[in-house]
């Protein structure tokens, strides 16, 4: 049992009795979907109190616990144990006490001089120093750039500017390439031994080192950010300093790669901690007893993120992101919808199962372990239906997802919908940005409920008075009447795959081409990416790729996790022919596949 596990149930009973005493302000379960009833949920879950819901924290354990106990108030049962499954989620990098840097027998100060990135690599090498200005290899057909030239760097340590040539330029053929993971992708391609970031003075005047960002796989080798006077002393025998480097190069768009006639002992050591969280799963029986055993899952994700971070769009700021909209609003009409499913007779022949899923924001998580690790029999699943963001109704505009997902979707909701409530905005796909994503990978039928992104998204301004409760009941009392005729219809609905499969088709067709394939977001598939869908008629599946495949290498070069795959894909062309070896039932196969 982890620490946290121990301390979670230490501070249990606080916790309950926090939750209680708010229930206990909230009324009575009612059978109809009332604006009071949600507006209560959202004011409790966006609360100061919950601190934005960051995953694996106490608002987090918090709102599990609210959500859990608004399930039992309205008579559902945990599926098994206590309701909730808990999982374990990376919530936080540090750098760990074993990161040095050397040069000519000077030792630097680790907290002020260097720093390790996220996805660095926990390794040490002594080695000579190469120059390779900003760390690009890029070849298409509006850029032709080659910062490594001719020299050799196997074994040696790079030093590398941050950024790239064209800083004044808000669209630029460069900015595709000149993240720091990938130019760390480049330079271990390359044979490097490691990578020492460096930032000139028009990339960051400041030259400040920010906080390790949880997100990330490692690049597989040592990579470094060092502060400018340190990078100086490195470049001293050859006469040059970083700031006119990089004015240099910016000038006259020409790399100038070179040996420093350095020499560093250097290593990286990044730690990664954990934390628990957990989805809440409750369902309803089933009141027929020939369809009991089939499931309707209707879901929404409870967390949130927290004080900010790198996904919200108040960059700056350090203060509670509420998600009253993302989405207090989803979990608040899935408790309203329980809760009127429960005191409704004859409303599900088949058994109703409602998840409130944890993690979301940091990549589906919740929703991935969950169909990853099933409660239910997901071949038994007829459908599943995800509430994110279904606060902001304006204008009657009410978007749905993934009606291409099962032939008698789009026949279900027009005969469903009051046209004078509500306008709607239909979509075939059955992928998207949310949890409904990872039931779809599993060939469930999906539909996705929400209205639509705004200003306030993904900032601390996302708050509970800024929602429209009549909308939300309106749009929960079209998802009772839809959800009721998918658990009621006698026959299974059959799906069918529907619109792109690919989770990162705007980054591919951003950087060039796509294989075809959704895939796992999850990093549980060590040393390689599993492809969860591949799409008939695209390269993949074309040159012979199947859904379960798990993708370890592009052209001889390691894929070892999603970020990987990003960054090979994004060398790549259209027409090109590539070879891509997967592991098929743990054997090797190599396929060729012509984009």
């Amino acid at each position: 049992m982890s620490p946290w596990i121990k301390s979670y149930r230490l501070v249990l009973p606080l916790i309950l009795t926090a939750v209680l005493t708010f229930l206990s302000c909230t009324g009575q379960v009612t059978r109809d979907i009332t604006t009071g009833e949600l507006q209560g949920h959202v004011q409790y879950l966006s609360s100061d109190m919950l601190k934005g819901r960051q995953t694996g924290s106490e608002g987090d354990s918090l709102a599990a616990v609210y959500i859990r106990k608004q399930f039992e108030m309205a008579g559902l049962v945990p599926l098994e144990g206590n309701g909730f499954q808990e999982f374990s989620v990376t919530d936080r990098v540090v750098a760990g006490k074993s990161n040095f840097f050397i040069l000519d027998g000077q030792e630097f100060n680790t907290s002020e001089d260097i720093t390790p990135f996220s996805f660095s690599g926990n390794s040490s090498h002594e080695a000579p120093v190469v120059f390779t200005g900003y760390g690009l290899v890029i070849s298409n057909d509006s850029i032709k750039w080659n910062d490594y030239g001719n020299h050799d760097v196997k074994g040696k340590w790079v030093l590398v500017l941050r950024g790239d040539p064209e800083p004044e330029k808000s669209v630029s053929g460069f900015i595709p390439f000149n993240s720091d993971r990938d130019k760390a992708m480049t330079a271990k391609d390359m044979g490097a031994a490691g990578v020492l970031f460096v930032s000139g003075p028009a990339n960051d005047n400041e030259d400040s080192f920010e906080s390790l960002s949880a997100e990330g796989f490692s690049v597989g080798i040592p990579v470094l950010r060092i502060k400018r006077n340190v990078a100086d002393l490195i470049l001293k025998r050859t006469n040059n300093t970083v700031a006119a480097l990089e004015k240099q190069i910016n000038a006259t768009k020409k790399t100038a790669a070179f040996d420093t006639g350095a020499r560093v002992r250097a290593g990286s050591d990044v730690q990664k901690t954990a934390s628990s969280t957990r989805n809440v799963i409750m369902y309803l029986r089933g009141e027929d007893e020939s369809l009991r055993n089939e499931y309707v899952i209707i879901g929404a994700h409870f967390d949130h993120l927290g004080m900010g971070g790198p996904a919200s769009r108040a960059r700056d700021t350090v203060a509670v992101h509420h998600g009253a909209d993302d989405n207090a609003s989803g979990i608040s009409a899935m408790i309203e919808l329980a809760e009127r499913f429960a005191l409704t007779p004859g409303s599900h022949r088949r058994s109703l199962v409602f998840t409130a899923f944890s993690g979301e924001e940091s990549g589906l998580l919740g929703s991935r372990y969950f169909t990853d690790n099933p409660l239910v029999d997901l071949s038994r699943v007829n459908a599943m239906i995800n509430l994110d963001m279904v606060g902001r109704l304006q204008d009657s505009s009410l978007q749905i997802g993934g009606i291409g997902t099962a032939e008698k979707f789009r026949d279900i909701i027009t005969s469903l919908t009051d046209t004078s409530r509500f306008r709607l905005s239909l979509s075939e796909e059955g992928y998207g940005p949310s949890d409904h994503s990872s039931f779809y990978g599993k060939d469930i039928p999906v539909l996705f409920f929400s209205t639509g992104a705004h200003l306030d998204y993904h900032t601390p301004s996302d708050t509970w008075d800024k929602l429209n409760y009549p909308g939300m009941k309106d749009i929960s009392d079209l998802v009772f009447s839809i959800a009721g005729n998918i658990a009621n219809t006698p026959e299974r609905l059959e799906f069918r795959e529907a619109g792109p499969k690919t989770g990162i088709s705007t980054v591919m067709r951003r950087k060039g081409v796509t294989l075809g394939i959704m895939p796992d977001y999850s990093g549980n598939i060590k040393n390689g990416l599993r492809a969860d869908l591949v799409t008939p008629g695209k390269p993949a599946a074309l040159g012979g790729m199947k859904k379960g495949d798990i993708i370890t290498s592009i052209n001889g070069m390691t894929v070892s996790n999603i970020q990987d795959y990003m960054y090979r894909m994004s060398r790549l062309k259209h027409g090109e022919t590539i070879s891509v070896e997967v592991l098929r039932n743990g054997n090797t196969v190599v396929l060729i596949i012509q984009l």
